[in-house]
C-alpha cells in the first residue's frame, strides 16, 4: 500500500478511535478503554509497518499479530475494516449473535485475524510458536504481540518470555500496553508487574520505552525491534485508558462498559476535534 505519513497515520487513528465507539455503543457491551489506549500502535502496525495483504489474509510470509488482551477486539476489527479485509459496515454488526464480529477475535471466522484469543495470558505464548515456526521454514516474517499490563500478571507470560529468549526470537516483538489500569484498578493496587522494562530485560529481551499515542515514536520502535538480532524485542508503550474521550481516559470504569446515548454523542464530538 501507499505510504502513509504522520499526519494521514493520525487521520487513521482518529478514524479507527471513531469506530470503536460506534462498535461498542451499537452493540450496548464491548471494551473501549482499553481498545482506545491501542489505537494508534495498531494503526501503525497495519497501515505502516506490517507486510500483509488484505486480499490475501493467508499469506504464507506476511506478518502475524496476536492481540493477546482479544478482549480489545473493536480496535482491532476497526483496523482490519479500515485496511480492507471486510466490509466497515460490519462494524455495525459488533457482538450481534449472529455476528462473525464477536467478543473476542476468531481466526477462523474473521479475515486477517491471526490467533483466535481472549483467556488472558495465552497470546505471548502462540506468539513464540509462530515466530519458531518462521525460523524452521526460513521465512523472514515478523510476529507481534500486544499484550496488556493487567494480563502480564499472569504467570504464562513469563514462561513464554523465557522460552522466547531461549530460542533467541528476533523475528518476535512485543509490545506492552502500558495505561496503569485493570479491571479492578490500577495495577499498583491489584498486583503490580513494575517495573515492567526491568523484568523483561532480565528475561533477556532488548526493552524499548516510548509513548504509546507519539505516532513517530512508535514508528522508530518498530523500526529499532527490526534491527535487533539475537533476542526479542519488548516495547513499553506508556498510554491512557480511554485515549481521545476526556470521561473515559484514565476510569477503570470504563474497561468494560459501553457509553449511554449522551455519552456516545460527547465522544465522537470530542474524538472528532
Amino acid at each position: 500500500m501507499e505510504q502513509l505519513g504522520i499526519q494521514e497515520l493520525q487521520q487513521k487513528a482518529t478514524k479507527i478511535r471513531q469506530n470503536i465507539i460506534e462498535e461498542v455503543y451499537r452493540a450496548k457491551s464491548g471494551h473501549p478503554g482499553g481498545s482506545l489506549s491501542i489505537a494508534d500502535i495498531l494503526t501503525v502496525l497495519y497501515f505502516k509497518e506490517m507486510n500483509i495483504d488484505p486480499k490475501k489474509p493467508r499469506l504464507e510470509n506476511r506478518d502475524r499479530l496476536v492481540l493477546s488482551k482479544g478482549h480489545c477486539s473493536p480496535a482491532l476489527y476497526s483496523c482490519l475494516a479500515e485496511r480492507g479485509y471486510f466490509e466497515v459496515e460490519d462494524l455495525k454488526t459488533f457482538r450481534n449473535i449472529n455476528s462473525y464480529l464477536q467478543g473476542h477475535p476468531d481466526k477462523n471466522k474473521v479475515p486477517g485475524v491471526d490467533m483466535t484469543t481472549g483467556s488472558l495470558g495465552q497470546g505471548l505464548s502462540c506468539a513464540n510458536g509462530m515466530a519458531i515456526a518462521g525460523k524452521m521454514n526460513q521465512q523472514d516474517y515478523r510476529v507481534y504481540a500486544i499484550l496488556g499490563d493487567g494480563e502480564i500478571e499472569e504467570g504464562q507470560i513469563w514462561e513464554a518470555a523465557m522460552a522466547a529468549n531461549k530460542y533467541k526470537l528476533d523475528n518476535l516483538c512485543v509490545v506492552v500496553d502500558n495505561n496503569n489500569l485493570q479491571i479492578d484498578g490500577t495495577i499498583e493496587e491489584v498486583m503490580s508487574s513494575y517495573p515492567i522494562d526491568e523484568k523483561f530485560r532480565s528475561f533477556g529481551f532488548e526493552v524499548i520505552n516510548i509513548d504509546g499515542h507519539d505516532i513517530e515514536e512508535i514508528i522508530k520502535a518498530f523500526e529499532v525491534a527490526k534491527n535487533i538480532k539475537g533476542k526479542p524485542t519488548c516495547i513499553i508503550a506508556k498510554t491512557i485508558k480511554g485515549k481521545g474521550v476526556t470521561f473515559m481516559e484514565n476510569q477503570a470504569g470504563w474497561h468494560g462498559k459501553a457509553p449511554n446515548e449522551e455519552q456516545y454523542n460527547q465522544a465522537l464530538a470530542e474524538i472528532r476535534i
